[in-house]
């Protein structure tokens, strides 16, 4: 991975995340072709994506709003988007499974954070699995309990990085 760079995303995007988030999620908790292209036509410039070259390796996805919590509405509703929100949401964190364990997770959160705070947000917050608490904790993220998300029938935990 020698020529890896960030950008934001555009609906050209959408086949290619579409891919990746089958790729990463269970079909129960992936985001549908629709949603993610309602969410790219709303808020393009919340989708972050790691590039190898010209291959989309990773992205990081959410809206912004002022709602303290991440409730399932949000994932299919992007009319609750507020550019000037206090929070960033993360509604996922995707990479390919031959980019897992070399960083490029860490390397786009890193990113996301640095961007949600040079924007004035209040801070982030995202659900996870609980084999993912250490992981997301490793960046300042604080669980808070079970999440009130029944999406995709799992258990999620919220966890918040204030800044």
């Amino acid at each position: 991975m020698e020529n890896v760079t960030i950008r934001t995303a555009g609906i050209g995007d959408l086949d290619v995340l579409t891919e990746i988030e089958r790729c990463c999620f269970p079909a129960a908790e992936a985001a549908t072709r629709e949603s993610l292209q309602e969410r790219l036509t709303v808020y393009p410039n919340h989708f972050w994506l790691l590039q190898d070259g010209d291959k989309v390796i990773s992205f990081v996805n959410g809206m912004v709003t002022d709602l303290p919590d991440l409730t399932d509405e949000m994932y299919e509703n992007a009319a609750i988007h507020k550019e000037g929100g206090k929070w960033q949401m993360i509604f996922g964190v995707d990479t390919l499974p031959d980019y897992r364990r070399r960083g490029c997770a860490g390397k786009l959160l890193r990113y996301v954070i640095d961007q949600a705070r040079e924007q004035g947000r209040e801070g982030l917050v995202l659900t996870c699995k609980d084999k993912l608490v250490p992981y997301y904790a490793k960046f300042g993220f604080v669980q808070e309990g079970i999440s009130e998300s029944v999406h995709g029938g799992a258990v999620w935990y919220q966890m918040r990085l204030k800044f």
